[in-house]
């Protein structure tokens, strides 16, 4: 699918005024200022080249005639050897903080008594005494005045960072991106959503409501209010709301759920109410918030001492303002989820989210538009068919078909060719579904024999038992983490229902492999893990979620809150005795599979054996090759069945005594299904 360019001009103007709103303060200036306030500490405050002695130091040396002059404080003593006289190095005690070394001549000492006859020693030695105060002003000027100083700089440097348009003022300015109609700029349209044709339909009376809103509100009709996309991941909820955008020509506001909340309170419930009145200025506009289960989860649900608060503020204050808008103002609001059962009831009911749109996984059609949609712009090879494609990707969303186009792409690239194959398009298939082909990683040959065996007991059960996908390709090359082998399984045609029986096949079919383990080395291996798991979720399945148990009867234990996500689980409603029952259950149905699987593979033997030979010797066979070796599909041949059909009706015509009208309508009803069975052989 085209790259959206949509919104090229509006991004590349954010990120202008992101660099133009960069700080122009970096670290260096942080380090800076801290290195000076450390030199200034350390000039006026921790430079003392005095060394500190006892007093009785101090009293000893004044006896023995060593003092030349005192200076007294309140709280120290600081005196003056005479020029003959230095401090022993071992009486030497400085601060931590000092600078440099300190003077061999000077030292003081603390006084927190009070000594009357030392003024008395002091005159009979002939000292000469000089009285000083603790501090100063400058000192004081740097204790108290500096430290203010240095906080109104901090808070004025602050505030000039405050104005209207930094991060700061806006925390509560919500985060939706704008994308306004330009008609020099392409944009996504409906033309550009494949395989949704019903979604589209639903969907474009929303664009109707927005282009024309008198046309419904002239009988009495409401414009909706809401329209919530539901499903799959990758199905294209995205997608479908830029379209609408793309063909309303109206502005959009795109955000993601998650942009509301913030580790500040009340920011989530202020964006909220910014977001609503910018979009009434808009109106009409659209608003659109993917992921909303991240802020619209259901009220009180896990709550724990309140964590949850400033969340469900968001989700309130969203609520109120949906309740809130003005009936002709033309703004809708869509959101998209794949999580529709954790949503609050208040957020979908009437009012708020009018309407629930499906976007689901597209069927064979559907695949088939997809795909062309994508390949339009490839070049593509004569073999290639779309239809054939979309014929082996059942289950493929989207977003998944894209990337098989995309990888389908870089392997004909990578081989040199012109033009793009359809054998890069069945790699770029295996690749998506089984992972990245590992030819270099060595396999020693016991092993690898293991997994030829194990690989063709696959094929051949789900060749011979009815019910099956058949089997495309078997290999032993191996892909992706674990897989040193694996058998491509495809369905002739999508399929919503499955029978009893048919669950029953597919479980023989995955047992296939560890059976053919056991009849050819009598020993099994670690290789059907995965089988094994697949195995045990169906049987799981037919017993405690279909109720195709007897023993059981008609009960479901199904946990099927939530339909978009990949299975479903099994809710604890029963008790011990049930739970026995459904085990038992589960271990009768596998214990029947492994018996017909392992009597179906000692049937065939003969082929189990030519296979794995043939297998070993060219690594990779295709469906001609399983065909050769094990002859036609028993009952199983859908293209005859669809040929037999008009042969069916008409015999039908013959035995039957209808009216002229009604036979010429079955006339047509033959040649129409004869021309359309034509076409198809062409």
């Amino acid at each position: 699918m085209p790259e959206n360019n949509f919104f090229d001009e509006f991004n590349s103007q954010d990120d202008k005024k992101k660099k133009n709103n960069k700080p122009k303060f970096t670290a260096v200036y942080y380090v800076l200022a801290i290195v000076i306030l450390i030199g200034i500490q350390l000039t006026f405050f921790w430079s003392s080249t005095t060394a500190e002695l006892p007093y009785s130091e101090f009293k000893k040396m004044l006896d023995e005639g060593k003092i030349e002059s005192v200076q007294i404080s309140p709280s120290r003593i600081y005196a003056t050897l005479k020029p003959n006289y230095q401090i022993e190095e071992k009486s030497r005690s400085t601060n931590s903080f000092m600078r440099s070394k300190p003077d061999a001549r000077r030292f003081y000492t603390l006084v927190t008594f009070r000594d009357e006859k030392l003024i008395e020693k002091l005159e009979a030695q002939g000292v000469k005494i000089q009285g000083v105060s603790d501090s100063n002003w400058f000192t004081d000027l740097l204790q108290w005045v500096f430290p203010i100083a240095l906080l109104i700089v901090v808070y004025l440097f602050i505030f000039r960072r405050m104005n209207p348009n930094s991060q700061v003022m806006n925390i509560g300015k919500n985060k939706a991106a704008l994308y306004e109609h330009d008609e020099n700029t392409p944009r996504i349209t409906f033309k550009d959503v494949a395989g949704l044709d019903e979604a589209k339909e639903e969907v474009m009376e929303v664009v109707d409501f927005l282009k024309d809103p008198k046309k419904f509100t002239k009988l009495g009709g409401k414009l909706p209010k809401g329209v919530l996309l539901v499903g799959p991941p990758g199905a294209g909820k995205t997608l479908m709301a830029k379209a609408v955008a793309g063909e309303a020509g109206v502005p959009f506001f795109s955000l993601s759920g998650s942009d509301f909340v913030e580790m500040f309170v009340g920011v989530g419930a202020a964006r909220v109410r910014d977001l609503f009145k910018t979009a009434k200025e808009k109106a009409p506009c659209i608003i659109f918030i993917d992921e909303i289960d991240a802020v619209g989860r259901s009220r009180g649900r896990g709550m724990m001492m309140g964590v949850n608060d400033e969340r469900e503020n968001t989700l309130n204050q969203l609520l109120v303002e949906m309740d809130g808008f003005a009936t002709d103002k033309g703004v809708i609001m869509m959101a998209a989820t794949n999580r529709p059962d954790v949503l609050d009831p208040a957020l979908l009911r009437p009012g708020r989210f009018d309407r629930q749109i499906v976007i689901d996984k597209p069927d064979l059609k559907g695949r088939t538009d997809v795909l062309k949609v994508h390949t339009k712009n490839m070049p593509l090879g004569k073999d290639v068919d779309v239809k054939v494609i979309a014929s082996q990707t059942p289950g493929f969303a989207g977003a998944e078909l894209a990337n098989v186009c995309n990888e389908a792409a870089l392997l004909a690239s990578r081989r040199n060719k012109e033009v793009i194959e359809m054998i890069d398009f069945q790699d770029a298939i295996e690749r998506v579904i089984a992972g990245l082909e590992k030819k270099n990683k060595v396999i020693n040959p016991k092993e690898k024999k293991v997994v030829a065996y194990h690989e063709c007991g696959h094929a051949i059960v789900s060749w011979l038992m009815e019910g099956n996908d058949p089997p495309q390709k078997v290999t032993i090359v191996p892909r992706g983490v674990s897989a040193l082998g694996y058998t491509l399984n495809m369905p002739l045609e999508d399929r919503y229902l499955m029978t009893k029986e048919e669950l029953f096949a597919r479980i023989c079919g995955l047992l296939g492999g560890r059976v053919a383990e056991e009849i050819v080395f009598q020993s099994i291996s670690t290789g059907a893990q995965n089988d094994l798991e697949r195995v045990t979720d169906i049987a799981y399945s037919m017993v405690a979620i279909y109720g195709m148990s007897e023993k059981l009867g008609y009960l479901s234990y199904a946990d099927s809150s939530n339909m978009y996500l990949q299975g479903m689980g099994i809710e604890k409603r029963y008790g011990e005795e049930t739970a026995r029952l459904i085990d038992e259950e589960v271990k009768r149905i596998v214990n029947e599979a492994h018996i017909a699987t392992r009597d179906l593979l000692i049937a065939n033997r003969e082929k189990l054996e030519k296979m794995a030979t043939d297998l070993l010797k060219r690594e990779v066979l295709n469906y001609k090759d399983i065909e050769d070796i094990l002859g036609k599909r028993p009952n199983m041949d859908d293209a005859n069945t669809n040929q037999d059909l008009p042969q069916e009706l008409a015999e039908s015509e013959a035995k039957s005594t209808i009216s002229e009208e009604e036979r010429r309508e079955l006339e047509a009803a033959v040649e129409k299904l004869k021309s359309t069975r034509g076409a198809s052989e062409n």
